[in-house]
């Protein structure tokens, strides 16, 4: 009978204690179209950011990543037109330049940044 009480006890304090909510998932959806990319917002928390890369435009386009001072580079799949490729990727906070490597697309202006803000 006394093992049956501290179970319950144990159980109800497990109950009680306030569980550990997963960080919420950012999110930014990048259009691109020749030869620039629109952001729907400029900065994200840092932590899993979910990156939608929707092509509106008339040429196969692509997404890379990179913080600024660093050498890693991040990649959305290449999309053609009218399609739209996803990746969920965690990002540290800081500085991030994004640009279309396909041809001369960055050259011509597709280039974009985003800043990754710690989260509060």
């Amino acid at each position: 009978m006394k093992r049956l009480a501290v179970l319950l006890v144990l159980a109800g304090c497990a109950c009680a204690l306030p569980a550990q909510a997963a960080a919420p998932l950012g999110r930014v959806q990048v259009v691109a179209v020749e030869f620039h990319y629109r952001l729907s917002r400029v900065s994200v928390p840092a932590g899993k950011v979910r990156i939608e890369l929707a092509n509106f435009g008339q040429d196969e386009h692509n997404l890379t990543l990179r913080k600024v001072g660093t050498t890693k580079v991040y990649a959305v799949p290449s999309a053609l037109p009218g399609q739209r490729e996803t990746a969920t990727l965690r990002l540290k906070p800081g500085l991030y330049v994004l640009k279309c490597t396909m041809a001369d697309h960055a050259l011509l202006g597709m280039k974009a940044r985003l800043r990754v803000r710690p989260r509060t």
